[in-house]
């Protein structure tokens, strides 16, 4: 669980360099399975030695490469089985015995190639001495298959034996098309047809005892029968024997080649070790030339110089060449400058540069100087973890916490926005407590940040320096070019007008930064321009609506209903679902404002105060209200329509 943990660890101290991106690219270059398992698990090389071993390697083959061209490397997949089953003692087959004769026709055309390397004593050329040829072995198979089967030709038995099943094949269909002309009234088809290897005439059911053979075969319809003559029996029992003779012939052939093989097993071995190693080597200087790199001179004396520098997965014609230098006296490089204006892309890019050198490759630069760092420690990006419950502060603490427990004096570290995601006050403590560990570590380091405070620790501590990435103020743009020994500033409000912020936004920013915080309450023209054309809220206004419709009509209006054209009072106004209570002569019902049309109004009808219950109530309400008006009536109740 603890090794689980660490390994990690690990990881997140150099994620964000986007390593698998470059290895990735890297394997694309290679042809072999074995060189793209390597380059998969490449790693710092830590041994001085044997460092520079790799990084002649890459140079040998960038020299190769750009003398004779791409060498004549193939995949040699399968290899590893073909040589297994050949140990074993087992039968290879056609297939897999041409697979041999092409590597080592492979072999052949890769050693010719270093061949021509050796006259120009390119000491990587020399590993085709290593190379076995084993012609014997590569002609034999050359003679004996082709297309996926043992040729004719492979020995003079082979060839009698197919020459006899070819005549006798040729006797038995003779034999066949004889009895088929001969009893052509039985027949229901003119040719004959192959059944279960058997060559067979089509005979009509009826006439099935006119022919004298075995039934092979039926139609499916059953009218038809497949017989085998008689006649061509005997020359299927020489044939099927023929065939005995020649699969004998074929295996003791293929066993043969196999027995040759098996024999050479170590030197096949021997070869596809030395063909993936130059796959490994070549695909190195493929690397080289596609990035347009140098070979940077490797040191352990922790010092840094690059010159024209770029970021390897950044487009040539778009990145801007890099030139950044460090060591000796200097330790720590503080980077600030303006959002946008390549402080991430310049930490990734000396980061990249190292350990590229450190695996034994060369670096996309003019020139190059590196040292040897045992490990590579990295905090780049917000590092947010919704499933690990880590905020963007939290990340960075966590992954800072592990790579001060792992750095030692030969470490690069690398930290970008040093002490954001908390308060700017903390942060700025926090950044500067991070620096001082890092620069009593011994390692080199650098960062980037805004803090004012943490430039002038920079400026004021021994070992570490400011730098700065350059930008123009006149046309507002970043120019991408670093100047050590120089604090940079953020230019935020500049590139915020730049970007379009309101100009009241802008002076609330610089009161709030530089002035008075409480005159940010001063929003009078900031809200005029921040007056939106977004997407708004569509209210449902329905109800409003309806309220507005109970004042159409009034208790006693004389109404029309649509469509009969029938003539009522309103008892009841409008309610909250748009509808209206009419009697008619001989009953009330509901309905739809939009079914009725005022026909006279209520107070052309009706005087003022007048008593509605004479239209609306029976006679029998209208005396129980009269009675209960005068006196006390116990239970008595009123029953109005629905």
């Amino acid at each position: 669980m603890g090794v689980k943990m660490e390994k990690r660890q690990e990881q997140r101290t150099i994620s964000g360099l986007e390593l698998e991106k470059i290895k990735e690219i890297w394997a694309g270059l290679a042809l072999t399975a074995a060189a793209r398992e390597r380059i998969a698990a490449a790693e710092p090389i830590l041994a001085q030695r044997e460092l520079s071993a790799a990084q002649r390697e890459t140079t040998e083959s960038r020299q190769l490469l750009e003398k004779f061209g791409t060498p004549p490397l193939v995949s040699l997949e399968g290899m590893k089985q073909i040589l297994q089953i050949a140990e074993k003692g087992d039968m290879l087959i056609p297939e897999q015995l041409e697979q041999v004769e092409n590597a080592l026709a492979a072999v052949r055309r890769m050693r010719d190639y270093l061949a021509r390397g050796q006259q120009y004593q390119i000491p990587l050329a020399y590993y085709g001495e290593n190379l076995q040829l084993l012609e014997e072995i590569r002609e034999q198979i050359h003679q004996q298959i082709r297309s996926g089967q043992v040729e004719d030709h492979a020995t003079r038995e082979l060839f009698d034996l197919r020459g006899q099943i070819q005549r006798t094949r040729e006797k038995s269909r003779e034999k066949a098309e004889g009895v088929l002309r001969a009893h052509r009234e039985c027949m229901s088809d003119s040719f004959c047809v192959m059944r279960g290897g058997h060559l067979c005439v089509p005979v009509k059911k009826e006439y099935k005892f006119r022919i004298s053979g075995s039934v092979i075969d039926k139609s499916s319809t059953g009218s038809t029968l497949f017989i085998e003559p008689a006649a061509v029996q005997k020359y299927e029992e020489e044939l099927t024997l023929l065939l005995v003779q020649e699969d004998n012939e074929v295996r003791r052939i293929l066993y043969t080649l196999t027995v040759m093989i098996g024999e050479q097993l170590e030197a096949f071995r021997e070869n596809c070790r030395v063909m993936e190693r130059l796959d490994f080597a070549f695909s190195k200087g493929k690397l080289s030339m596609e990035w347009d790199c140098v070979s940077p001179i490797v040191g352990t004396d922790k010092k840094i110089s690059l010159s024209g520098a770029r970021h390897p997965l950044m487009d040539r014609t778009v990145a801007v060449p890099l030139d950044f230098e460090m060591g000796e006296e200097i330790r720590g490089v503080v980077i600030t400058g303006p959002n946008t204006g390549g402080k991430t892309v310049a930490l990734k890019t000396v980061a990249l540069c190292c350990m590229l050198a450190g695996w034994g490759l060369h670096v996309p630069c003019r020139e190059a100087r590196v040292c040897m760092n045992s490990q590579y420690l990295c905090d780049i990006g917000d590092g947010q973890n919704l499933a690990e419950n880590l905020s963007t502060f939290s990340a960075h603490i966590t992954n800072v916490l592990a790579i001060l427990r792992r750095v030692n004096e030969e470490s690069l570290v690398i930290m970008d926005e040093l002490g954001s995601g908390t308060d700017p006050t903390e942060g700025m403590g926090i950044a500067i407590a991070i620096l001082e560990a890092l620069r009593q570590s011994g390692c080199l380091f650098l960062v980037t940040t805004h803090y004012p405070e943490v430039k002038e620790y920079a400026a004021h501590t021994p070992g570490v320096i400011n730098a700065r990435m350059t930008f123009d103020r006149e046309s507002l743009r970043p120019l991408y070019q670093m100047v050590i020994g120089e604090a940079g500033a953020s230019c935020a409000f500049a590139i915020a007008e730049r970007l379009g912020m309101p100009r009241s936004m802008l002076d609330i920013a610089k009161k709030a930064a530089y002035g008075n915080p409480e005159d940010v309450h001063d929003l009078g023209g900031l809200k005029k321009e921040l007056a939106g054309g977004g997407p708004r809220i569509q209210r449902d206004t329905s109800s409003a609506r309806q309220k507005d419709l109970s004042h159409k009509f009034r208790r006693g209006d004389s109404v029309m209903l649509s469509p009969d054209h029938k003539i009522g009072i309103v008892c009841e106004p409008v309610n909250d679902k748009g509808c209206l209570r009419v009697q008619l002569p001989d009953r009330k019902i509901w309905i739809n404002h939009k079914r009725v049309k005022l026909h006279v109004a209520a107070d052309r009808l009706y005087p003022p105060d007048y008593d509605f219950s004479i239209v609306f109530d029976t006679v029998e309400n209208r005396k129980k209200r009269h009675d209960m008006e005068r006196k006390y009536m116990g239970e008595v109740t009123i029953e109005y329509e629905e």
